[in-house]
């Protein structure tokens, strides 16, 4: 008899710490009812940041709307500001104007964003501010991870492993965009771990847009530079990862340096099945979704939801990241439903998959 699989406890547990504290402020009966009194549907506006990262529309999009949804008549007000902070002002606008009750506003610009905040304040809409920080307090409610447990986990895994290998030459880090505030957490936790590892930092580079194309070409640079004293890369998320391990590609680097990343998407994970890319961050967005579909409910229905904590003073709740290594790619991202195994092991990937035990 196999083993059984690890089944994702610390996921069963943060829903049941959720639940218990949407449960403690829901009144029974009522709740349900997700009209504004007329019997009209009401509106929540959702307005994510961008298209480059993968998770944004293939997760974070469908898992809200169809849990808010699951929760009365609820019809969501999207928009996507594409890395455009100005477009996601006008987004914003275009949300209240149509009469949306709560707005839950993944920003492009943390700071720029507090603009918007206002508005929505100044029309008694609450806001909640979605996966990235907003620096107000006028925000109702923050719903992020741990974002220096990410950075810590990251900078963790990748000294161990370069102190395992011996190869500690130097490394260089590709954090993420300056404009947004979780960049800034995972870059100072990073380096909380890095700066008294006794490796070098070789070059640092802070990538506008999160784009993995300005991330290819930077290291590009790197590489032709530093050659084989690039012993390490720590790049903050999997599309700056994939930038990075492109350009050495290209370069024919030998030999490959252990790359990190974050979000857990697909081509990450194909990509640390392939052994290009030494490890990933899952953070379970379906469960960060769901939760901002619960409270904006709460919101809705003129409820106070119980935080787990605060964040600069905001009600949070922020949720636990895990390390993937080719390792527990089953135990997690697999069991947990995030990915198949057959979205990992195409025909491209199948003699890795093998190797990796995924079948």
């Amino acid at each position: 008899m196999s083993k059984p699989r690890k089944r994702f406890a610390l996921l069963a547990i943060a829903a049941l710490a959720i639940s218990g504290a949407l449960a403690a402020c829901s009144p029974s009966g009522s709740d349900s009812d997700s009209t504004d009194g007329s019997g009209d549907t009401i509106k929540i506006g959702l307005l994510l940041p961008e298209t480059k990262t993968a998770r944004y529309e293939a997760f974070d999009r469908p898992l809200f709307e169809d849990k808010i949804t699951s929760l009365g008549n609820y019809e969501v007000v999207y928009a996507n500001a594409a890395q455009d902070a100005d477009k996601q002002l006008q987004q914003a606008e275009s949300a209240l104007t149509e009469g949306i009750k709560v707005l839950v506003l993944d920003p492009v610009d943390g700071t720029a964003a507090v603009t918007i905040v206002e508005a929505a304040a100044a029309q008694d809409v609450p806001v909640i501010a979605y996966d990235r920080f907003i620096k107000s307090d006028k925000v109702s409610y923050y719903i992020s991870f741990d974002n220096e447990k990410v950075g810590v986990l990251q900078a963790t895994a990748l000294v161990d492993k370069l102190k395992a290998d011996g190869t500690t030459t130097g490394l260089i880090m590709i954090n993420g965009s300056p404009t947004d505030a979780n960049a800034a957490d995972f870059k100072k936790a990073a380096h909380s771990v890095i700066d008294p590892s006794g490796i070098p930092i070789l070059a640092e580079f802070d990538t506008p847009d999160w784009s993995p194309d300005k991330a290819q070409e930077w290291a590009a640079g790197q590489v032709t530079q530093f050659g084989t004293e690039m012993s390490g890369v720590y790049a903050a998320n999997d599309g700056t990862a994939g930038g990075a391990i492109a350009a050495m590609k290209a370069a024919g680097t030998d030999p490959w340096p252990p790359v990190t990343g974050q979000d857990a998407e697909l081509a990450g994970i194909q990509r640390i099945v392939a052994g290009d890319q030494f490890m990933t961050v899952y953070k379970a967005i379906k469960l960060q979704a769901e939760l901002a579909a619960e409270v904006a409910h709460q919101l809705a229905q003129g409820k106070t939801p119980e935080p787990d904590t605060t964040v600069q003073d905001i009600p949070s709740t922020l949720l636990t990241p895990v390390v993937v290594t080719v390792d527990n790619i089953q135990e997690t991202v697999i069991d947990d439903g995030f990915w198949t195994v057959d979205q990992i092991c195409t025909a491209d990937y199948a003699d890795a998959c093998a190797a990796a035990g995924l079948q």
